[in-house]
């Protein structure tokens, strides 16, 4: 009997995607023979980059890799790992708060589906740091992003947050 293929799904908002983030999937790719990184939204945050903008990022952030696809989902991140056949959700954690909220996460995740399992990785310690959120802040003020996010993910997030400025001054 052929054995059933190792699909992890690595969720999350991506609003940018950072190093932080790549590190992790660079990381959870070896651990699967396939890894989907689902963009998903947060209905608590407003995001800058539309579902699709921070797909088109991904895609082009991830291209070394061959075993990651990157999908746009609605919903409830376990719902979506389910209905692409995967039982294992991966996720990140950078400080003691993550493991707090993953850790509920993950409760509340099983107890919707009892075969999802979640593997959470440890950020490395220069990425412990490392936020979407922070990083736009850093942005807005114009400090030095380049340690935190690729050439094409920097220009992309000026050039919105000017955007932004002119359309709100």
């Amino acid at each position: 009997m052929p054995q059933r293929k190792r699909i992890a799904v690595y969720p999350g908002v991506f609003d940018p995607v950072h190093y932080g983030h790549l590190d992790v999937i660079a990381r959870g790719c070896r651990l699967v023979d396939k890894l989907v990184v689902g963009v998903g939204d947060n209905p608590e945050k407003a995001s800058l980059f539309s579902q699709e903008e921070r797909v088109k990022l991904l895609k082009r952030a991830v291209t070394e890799f061959d075993n990651v696809a990157v999908v746009p989902f609605q919903g409830l991140a376990v719902q979506f790992v389910r209905s692409i056949g995967a039982r294992v959700m991966l996720r990140g954690i950078r400080t003691t708060s993550d493991m707090e909220y993953e850790f509920t996460m993950s409760i509340m995740n099983a107890m919707m589906d009892s075969e999802v399992e979640t593997i959470f990785l440890m950020a490395r310690e220069h990425y412990s740091h490392v936020s979407s959120t922070l990083l736009k802040q850093i942005a807005s003020m114009g400090g030095n992003l380049e340690p935190f996010l690729p050439a094409n993910i920097r220009e992309a997030l000026i050039e919105r947050l000017a955007r932004e400025r002119r359309k709100n001054p």
